[in-house]
């Protein structure tokens, strides 16, 4: 396998011990500056240089792209991904796992925990947005930062808005988040490769520090990560799109609650701790899908004129409801269930024997609009209480060591 890393940053730990795992194991290896990429774009042959020579195509990249460049460098991994090489993490995972606001966006959507948030942009709405995530103290985030950069608590709300407004006058964006106090200065990584979890720590914040990243003097323990807490880390790398990243978590009375995950997460602090290899995890996991190139399923299935893809949720007392697949006669109508979703669970290409149920989701690919006759009108969203689950906080097992954020 030819294998390009996308990094600034040749001589740190993770880089290098990529480098060292793909060498042990047969590999070509390059490591190429994401900003010395030029891409030309011409009617069906989107192109790259680098230093200005047309590059050899690899057949995988492996993106480690800092926050400062994530616009420049999210655009050289889409450049790849139109040249159908494979990377672990696309362009839009990237880019949505970087923007704090967006990646909360996405995961409320779901059924997964995450800490209470709002965003605001008008002073006299800030005291209100202080109060709806549970009132001081309150976490103070801006929209991108890495290793606790721009993360600050305020425990009484005329300090946390004297703070906002001063982030907002210098045109700053700001997440307000609520303090999760029971983590007590601690968070758990997961580690994600491939929808399963190789490796995981505590993280705990050393002295008065409440950000427990090493760069603030964190320390890391290795841990047996509770089942609860692996099927929320990988249940969030999927939504984001993400075969190999970071997910942090902090450890709430209510179970795991998603703070952040990290698409370039460090190596050094869990390898430490853990004593795995999870450089060479990440290599294998590469080379058994480099010739499997990620596509946009929506781009390629929407060119074709009059057809489409779309949602069709299965609500209650619909004719659906205990009917097959094939009983329903959507493929008889030019439209193909790709996924079905069923609670937590996705279950992709759909035998057409299965039955529905009510609340099912159907990802279907076919004719605009036939679909358009098959979703009834949106029903008005009623706010639902959630019972306090039981979920147990993960257990704690070996040595401590410094964290890589």
């Amino acid at each position: 396998m030819r294998l390009t890393i996308l990094s600034r940053a040749p001589q740190c730990y993770s880089t290098r011990r990529l480098v060292e795992a793909a060498k042990n194991k047969g590999h070509k290896v390059l490591i190429q500056d994401p900003l010395r990429f030029a891409m030309d774009m011409e009617e069906g042959e989107p192109d790259l240089y680098y230093r200005g020579k047309a590059i050899r195509v690899p057949d995988a990249i492996l993106p480690r792209i800092g926050a400062s460049i994530t616009r420049y460098g999210t655009t050289v991994v889409r450049q790849f991904e139109q040249m159908d090489v494979y990377t672990p993490n696309t362009a839009n995972g990237i880019g949505n796992s970087r923007d704090k606001l967006r990646s909360m966006q996405i995961l409320s959507r779901h059924d997964i925990g995450i800490p209470r948030t709002a965003y605001v942009s008008h002073k006299s709405d800030v005291a209100g947005a202080i109060e709806r995530v549970g009132g001081t103290p309150v976490i103070i985030k801006l929209i991108e930062g890495t290793q606790g950069v721009g993360v600050i608590l305020a425990d009484k709300p005329e300090i946390a808005k004297a703070i906002i407004e001063t982030l907002h006058s210098a045109n700053q964006n700001v997440l307000i988040q609520k303090f999760v106090a029971e983590s007590k200065g601690k968070d758990v990584r997961a580690f994600v490769i491939n929808d399963r979890v190789v490796g995981a720590i505590r993280r705990t914040a050393q002295g008065q520090e409440f950000r427990s990243n090493v760069h603030r003097g964190g320390m890391a323990t290795a841990i047996d990560l509770d089942p609860a807490y692996a099927k929320a880390a990988v249940r969030a790398a999927q939504i984001m799109g993400l075969k190999v990243c970071g997910v942090d978590m902090l450890e709430g009375v209510n179970g795991p609650q998603i703070m952040e995950i990290n698409s370039s997460p460090g190596l050094e602090g869990i390898e430490a701790a853990t004593g795995l290899d999870i450089a060479g995890e990440v290599i294998d996991f590469i080379c058994d899908q480099a010739n499997m190139p990620e596509i946009d399923l929506r781009q390629r299935l929407t060119v074709s004129r009059g057809y489409g893809v779309t949602d069709i949720i299965i609500h209650d007392g619909s004719i659906f409801v205990g009917q097959t697949i094939k009983q329903t006669g959507l493929r008889d109508q030019d439209v193909v269930v790709l996924t079905l979703k069923r609670g937590d669970s996705v279950i992709s290409n759909p035998k057409s024997s299965r039955k529905l149920e009510a609340d099912d989701t159907l990802l279907c690919y076919g004719k605009i609009e036939i679909m358009k006759s098959m979703i009834p009108n949106r029903p008005k969203r009623r706010r639902k209480l959630k019972p306090l689950p039981s979920t147990p906080v993960t257990e704690g097992t070996t040595h401590d060591e410094h964290l890589d954020s």
